[in-house]
């Protein structure tokens, strides 16, 4: 009881560090090095643009996705609940917290089932790779998705968070080998993500050939965790080493062009510092299948349903505009000639 304690205690660190605290990236996305080349000309009517596609056989209305953060306490409870709801009015996917908190407690296991909120969205679990290194057999991966009715399971990757947490666990050995034995034994497909520091191309061609279902590069640019379990630090040395590490990780633009080609033809999300819906359809053009964001989400879900709904809304809207103004009647159509880079100082 005194660890499943100890991570509700850290679950509920991460919300308010992440609410209260600047624990941005020192890089960019990379993003802005890029922009959309308007079409004055679009030849389409704003309601004829359509943002539905099919992943894993779930109809999805939009391709946006509500990335991983929270669960485990009461707090996390209702900000899930609000996500859910808000992501079952507007179409989006919804990604949860990594759920070990509730594989250690089943009594916390509420606090993530939130499939009667939203029966139709495309619904993600969440446990830790590295979790397979530490008495995690297939199992409890399979208990994670059955825990919320998901559709499929993202096996986050976090080396760097991990070696910065007191309690973290840093064996990161054989997990290649481990993580394409569950693929074949689990039954659902398997994505894999980054927390926030990008996924390299090495990796990406390690993680294909492990039958891995899909990819979130959750690239570097936005929230970084070394910050946020800087100011989770009383030791002021081991603050000052997790401080060392902000500028770590390849920005979110990077990862993605990076990860792509190797991953042939299998999904790729892009997450990692979005802030609008014009950045999800560039990481769109550069070739991802859904932009995932969690700052804006969470922030919104924390405080009101309401809230939630409209941050929603308006993002969605941005990703139908920016369709409109550079001629993109379908998702199809984002071609990479309507994407532009921008000229660099120097």
């Amino acid at each position: 009881m005194k660890k499943d304690t100890q991570i509700a205690a850290r679950k509920d660190d991460h919300i308010r560090i992440n609410l209260e605290e600047d624990v941005a990236s020192g890089l960019t996305t990379g993003l802005e090095r890029y922009r959309l080349v308007h079409q004055a000309l679009p030849e389409l009517a704003l309601e004829e643009v359509e943002l539905g596609q099919t992943l894993f056989g779930v109809q999805q209305r939009v391709p946006v996705l509500v990335s991983s953060m929270t669960g485990g306490t009461e707090r996390a409870a209702r900000i899930n609940r609000h996500l859910a709801q808000a992501a079952e009015t507007l179409g989006l996917a919804l990604g949860l917290g990594s759920q070990r908190a509730a594989i250690e407690n089943p009594a916390l296991a509420e606090s993530f089932q939130v499939r009667r909120y939203a029966p139709n969205i495309l619904l993600l679990a969440n446990l830790g790779a590295v979790q397979l290194n530490a008495g995690y057999g297939v199992d409890a991966y399979r208990r994670a998705v059955e825990m919320i009715e998901a559709d499929a399971l993202i096996l986050h990757l976090n080396p760097l968070q991990e070696v910065l947490q007191p309690e973290g666990q840093t064996d990161f050995r054989g997990l290649v080998d481990k993580i394409a034995a569950l693929r074949v034994k689990l039954g659902v497909p398997i994505i894999v993500k980054e927390v926030g520091w990008g996924l390299s191309a090495a990796a990406a061609r390690l993680l294909y050939e492990a039958g891995v279902d899909a990819l979130d590069v959750a690239g570097a640019g936005g929230t970084s965790w070394s910050q946020v379990e800087m100011h989770r630090q009383s030791d002021p040395y081991r603050a000052q080493t997790a401080a060392a590490f902000v500028d770590w990780g390849l920005p979110t633009a990077d990862s993605l062009l990076a990860v792509k080609p190797v991953f042939h033809d299998r999904p790729v999300f892009a997450s990692g510092g979005l802030r609008s819906g014009v950045e999800i359809v560039k990481c769109l053009v550069l070739g991802a299948s859904m932009g995932g964001m969690a700052g804006p989400f969470l922030k919104a879900a924390d405080e009101s349903l309401e809230a939630t709904v409209k941050t929603m809304q308006m993002i969605v809207e941005q990703v139908r505009i920016a369709m409109f103004a550079c001629g993109a009647r379908r998702l199809a159509d984002l071609s990479p000639e309507k994407l532009n880079p921008t000229p660099q100082e120097g």
